[in-house]
């Protein structure tokens, strides 16, 4: 019996949350990586003999890694497709978890947290680009928030979760656990994954929704949109705001944070990084509430200016208010408050993506992800060096408050530039505003 139009389209509707959440479970390992440095810093200088700047290097080659593969990974989710690309940076990313959590040396400690940078570089792009396939313009604001949120299930586990593991399995079995599982998440991704409606037979969002036939998914020329993205000045904004608001959230939820509540409260590890799991659940919730108001909305621009305000407040009560030593009762409160009001760079990826041509939707992307790569990637170095600096001549509470107020410069950034994101209206406008 011939499957009818209707019945095809019933199917793309279910297949693409198959699709979407195996690629999401891909996600969870990623944000694990991306935090978890900061839970197990105290392992690692004790392991290695390192300093603090040397641990903050450690930690970023991460973000250097997946900052210099931002581009490559819009070509490849581009051309290859998400299917190849995240089935074989999940298999990369296992073995330089399992690498890192053996390493006999610092060497090999940062070959390994450099395959993981590489591995999991892919996952993020190629998800928005299935997202660009497999859902409606209308709803990529909100899969964009419930992407976020998913992932930073992983940066949850990385906290208090991860803690209590180290506790049992010690700081290397838990990063070989975490390969292992990553290298059952890469198979999952070669079975499920298709890159469109198209490879199953099926009829594409873009004819469902009556669009032309050049957005729905034709082979574009990837030099020519590479130039055609990166000399848009449009596309600068988010990658700014996305830079200053997520490198800022990084030192604190990966790499600072829960030192500095041990230290500066005298908290055990376990209770320090369930304080930072508050920062994390609330970037996870608010990633998906200002994707689904800014969609609601048909805004992008208010919304991230709104946020963002609250995002600067809470960073300045965070690191200025009373001494920069807060009363215990407030820190949960306040750093949720922070990380729910840090996700309004989510409406970045959106911009980026609405000011561009819809055939290179995963190259315009990856340009404005690399922002907050970069961020991630230096802000937590230039920390380090103030810990190495007047770590033996400051108290713990003065001396994280000199330090965290490099983070304070870079939200105050980020939080200018969404003056000059362009509005788009939750649409593509390319053709209304290129020259």
């Amino acid at each position: 019996m011939a499957v009818t139009t209707m019945e095809k389209e019933q199917k793309l509707m279910r297949y693409r949350w198959i699709v979407w959440g195996v690629l999401a479970l891909a996600y969870i390992i990623v944000f694990f990586h991306r935090l978890a440095a900061g839970v197990v810093r105290e392992d690692l200088i004790t392991a290695f003999a390192i300093s603090d700047t040397t641990f903050a290097n450690l930690g970023s080659t991460y973000f250097y890694a997946y900052m210099i593969m931002q581009i490559p990974s819009g070509f490849l989710a581009d051309s290859l497709g998400a299917r190849k690309t995240v089935t074989l940076g999940t298999l990369l990313a296992a073995l330089g978890s399992i690498l890192f959590g053996w390493a006999p040396s610092i060497a090999l400690a940062f070959a390994g947290r450099l395959m993981v940078g590489l591995g999991v570089s892919v996952v993020f792009i190629a998800i928005l680009k299935v997202q660009s396939q497999w859902f409606k313009e209308s709803e990529f604001g909100t899969m964009s928030g419930l992407t976020s949120l998913v992932g930073n299930m992983g940066g949850i586990i990385a906290q208090t979760p991860l803690a209590i593991m180290v506790g049992y399995l010690t700081w290397r079995g838990s990063f070989i656990l975490m390969g292992v599982l990553t290298l059952v998440i890469a198979v999952l991704c070669w079975i499920f994954v298709r890159n469109t409606p198209s490879d199953m037979g099926l009829p594409t969002i873009a004819e469902l929704e009556g669009l032309p036939a050049s957005k729905a998914g034709e082979r574009p020329d990837l030099k020519k949109g590479l130039i055609t993205v990166v000399s848009n000045w449009r596309t600068w904004p988010s990658f700014f705001v996305f830079a200053g608001f997520f490198g800022a959230f990084v030192t604190l939820s990966g790499s600072f944070g829960t030192t500095y509540l041990m230290k500066v409260y005298g908290m055990e590890k376990v209770d320090a990084s369930g304080y930072i799991t508050f920062a994390v659940l609330g970037l996870a919730l608010g990633s998906l509430a200002i994707g689904r108001l800014s969609d609601k909305l048909k805004k992008r621009k208010l919304p991230m200016i709104a946020f963002g305000a609250v995002y600067v407040l809470s960073w300045v009560t965070f690191v200025y208010a009373n001494g920069g030593q807060l009363p215990l009762a407030f820190i949960k409160p306040l750093l949720f408050v922070l990380g729910f009001s840090c996700s309004a760079f989510v409406l970045g990826w959106a911009c980026g993506k609405e000011i561009n041509p819809p055939a290179i939707a995963g190259l315009s992307t990856s340009v404005v992800n690399m922002g907050g790569f970069f961020g991630a990637a230096f802000l937590p170095v230039f920390l380090g060096q103030v810990f190495d600096k007047y770590g033996a001549s400051l108290e713990a509470a003065a001396l994280y408050q000199k330090a965290f107020s490099l983070s304070v410069g870079a939200v105050v950034v980020g939080f200018l530039f969404t003056f000059l994101v362009k509005e788009t209206g939750c649409r593509n406008i390319y053709s209304e505003v290129k020259k």
